[in-house]
């Protein structure tokens, strides 16, 4: 039995929506849920204990050097509060692009995985918002966990924290679009190497561990460009409590990424495989 006997067991039929879409992405999310949990569960692991040690060694350690940290609202708050909701959107984002990037590339470069998913009645935004919905809720794990530290150790100063985990389900649904789309591209694990050498200086600059007015201007126009500051701030925004409309502009910019990355994932699967 093949991994998408699963899917070929369903009877052939046409595809509405152009041949696109036949509304069953969730048996491709679940083939590749039973495969997370048979084959990746180690990785899965390591990757919700890494910002959690971020947390308690720089959070804590450092923190206890530092005082506290003026966020961009004038508010004063302890340095780990002030890191604390970055490092829960890059734990979202690391979760979402893991299994939009390395997964997809693994299941459609050598398992030839989604060629035998289109064969059957499946269209490509079936498999797209399979394998995304997948990454969602990989990142939505890993921030929950994370979630649950930060109110151990007090570091949720508002009750509009309730929302950051919607937050950051949003900022998972947008890497993950954007992280699937890219890899349906790249064709090397070289190029694929890529993938890694983006997200380390964003994750290192992208207002994670220092306020954006230590940058010259001209750095901080370049960081507000980046998808993760705009996760940061968001999140950030909503733990501290310093909630107003500029959060709005946060949440746009995470829409128009899901939108960029589901037409172009879509597209790109329907030209490989269907065209």
């Amino acid at each position: 039995m093949t991994e998408v006997d699963d899917v070929r067991s369903a009877p052939p039929a046409a595809r509405p929506f152009g041949g696109l879409y036949a509304g069953n992405a969730r048996s491709v999310m679940a083939r590749g849920w039973r495969a997370t949990r048979s084959t990746n569960w180690l990785v899965v692991v390591s990757g919700f204990f890494e910002p959690i040690f971020y947390l308690l060694s720089m959070g804590l350690g450092l923190g206890a050097l530092i005082g506290t940290v003026t966020t961009a609202s004038g508010q004063e708050v302890p340095y780990a509060a002030f890191i604390a909701p970055a490092l829960l959107a890059v734990a979202a984002m690391n979760g979402a692009i893991y299994d939009s990037t390395w997964n997809v590339f693994f299941k459609m470069q050598f398992a030839r995985l989604y060629e035998g998913m289109l064969s059957t009645s499946l269209g490509p935004l079936d498999v797209a918002l399979g394998e995304i919905s997948l990454a969602l809720l990989r990142g939505g794990l890993y921030a929950t966990g994370f979630m649950v530290v930060m109110q151990v150790l007090g570091l949720n100063l508002s009750w509009w924290a309730l929302l950051a985990l919607p937050a950051v389900l949003l900022i998972a649904f947008g890497f993950a679009s954007v992280g699937m789309a890219i890899t349906s591209y790249l064709k090397t694990f070289q190029q694929m190497d890529w993938v890694n050498f983006v997200m380390l200086p964003m994750f290192l600059f992208s207002a994670t561990f220092y306020p954006l007015s230590v940058y010259p201007q001209p750095i901080q126009y370049l960081i507000q460009a980046l998808p993760l500051w705009h996760g940061v701030e968001l999140v950030r925004g909503l733990t501290t409590g310093q909630v107003d409309a500029g959060l709005l502009w946060h949440v746009l910019y995470y829409l128009a990424m899901i939108l960029v990355g589901l037409v172009f994932t879509t597209r790109r699967l329907r030209a490989l495989f269907l065209d």
